[in-house]
């Protein structure tokens, strides 16, 4: 029985840190945003309120072990940690997954993603401007060294996400490394010298990139595919949809956030290249980025768990073809409250999103794949 492997996006923002008391003010976190929230239109729901977890802080053991148990009760393999490293030896928001680390608790999968971009205001808030709070960096050979030893001990963890007996390690912007492929095979040595066989490196494709070649070619060895974000969907919409790009322009008028209806989100979420043995999609659990961005936001509108596990579901079945090591779905995100896109409990769904998604794997892993992979063999043969 095949089990598609999900693996989930994890912010580690909730906890404080001197940067962020330094620009925001002090005891800044994610919930900062969350909690200020405002309704921009009739039926838009916020602010978002947590319930079982509450508005949690990361420094808490019980809370991160929690947390891992509501991921497994949702069938997500493990999570994915956001990290933060600016270059030259700059690492922010490390607290969670070093503790993760120290602690052997939870005991429960991880990975790192390396959100390899700078912050600016906007990003966090929608009072902040463009100003720049901390740029990435690449400080050359010497940078990625040192790069590479911070994150070994997190690296070589019997609980580390491996693919093919290597630790996966996704890359939030590829394109912005200078160099990228010199920074691959000096930290493949690296690895090995360290005693691990390599490392899986995963690309996070670019919005509206249909050519995944070049990440290959840089010595990637997957690609997570990124069609499901606001700028792809919005674009596209445009594109082939006048009435949408219509109601988008009265949204502008009106002031208040673009919409996409979650169905087309799901229409969009899938194409012919995720059929490839090493790209893996991503499921995507709503989207409401207004307490980032106020008026500026995107919503994906008309979300429900039903429509949510239907897209799971047929997120999964496209895994059908692959090895067991690479059926790989990212979901996008555990905890992103800010940008609406969250797992955990809150008053609108409760658990609810939690059980589709469980409800999704096990009836692909169960019921579902002997259904699917005769459909696969049908396709092969040419039958209907």
């Amino acid at each position: 029985m095949k089990k598609p492997r999900v693996i989930a996006f994890y912010l580690p923002q909730f906890h404080p840190i001197p940067e962020n008391d330094k620009w925001w003010g002090k005891g800044f976190t994610e919930w900062f945003n969350v909690g200020k929230a405002k309704k921009l239109y009739i039926g838009h729901v916020q602010p978002k309120v947590p319930t079982e977890l509450g508005y949690y802080d990361l420094r808490l053991k019980n809370v991160r072990e929690r947390q891992a148990e509501l991921a497994r009760e949702a069938g997500v393999e493990g999570f994915c940690y956001w990290h933060y490293w600016f270059g030259n030896g700059r690492r922010l928001l490390d607290l969670p997954i070093n503790e993760v680390v120290r602690d052997k608790k939870p005991d429960f999968p991880f990975c790192l993603g390396w959100a390899n971009h700078s912050w600016e205001k906007k990003t966090w808030s929608d009072e902040g401007d463009s100003e720049l709070l901390i740029k990435q960096e690449y400080g050359g050979e010497e940078d990625d060294i040192s790069h590479f030893n911070a994150i070994l001990p997190i690296l070589k963890d019997e609980r580390y996400i491996m693919v093919d007996g290597k630790p996966l390690f996704l890359v939030f912007d590829p394109t912005d490394i200078p160099n990228c492929k010199d920074f691959i095979s000096l930290w493949q040595k690296l690895a090995i010298k360290n005693g691990l066989k390599g490392i899986h490196f995963v690309a996070q494709a670019q919005p509206l990139d249909n050519d995944y070649t070049k990440y290959y070619m840089q010595g990637f060895d997957a690609v997570c595919s990124n069609r499901i974000s606001q700028a792809s969907v919005t674009q596209k919409h445009f594109k082939r949809n006048k009435l949408v790009a219509l109601k988008y322009l009265m949204c502008k008028f009106l002031k208040i956030p673009k919409m996409v209806h979650y169905k087309f989100v799901m229409k969009e979420a899938l194409c012919k290249m995720d059929e490839a043995e090493t790209v893996y999609p991503q499921i995507v659990c709503g989207w409401d980025h207004t307490p980032r961005s106020g008026r500026n936001g995107v919503v994906f509108t008309h979300f429900t768990p039903a429509l949510f596990k239907r897209h799971a579901l047929e997120i999964c079945k496209e895994t059908a073809r692959k090895t067991e090591e690479h059926q790989i779905i990212f979901l996008k995100s555990w905890n992103e409250w800010g940008e609406g896109n969250f797992m955990e409990p809150d008053l609108e769904y409760g658990t609810e999103k939690i059980r589709a998604l469980s409800e999704a794997v096990q009836e692909y892993s169960e019921s579902s794949f002997c259904e699917v992979l005769r459909e696969c063999q049908k396709e092969e043969h040419g039958t209907v």
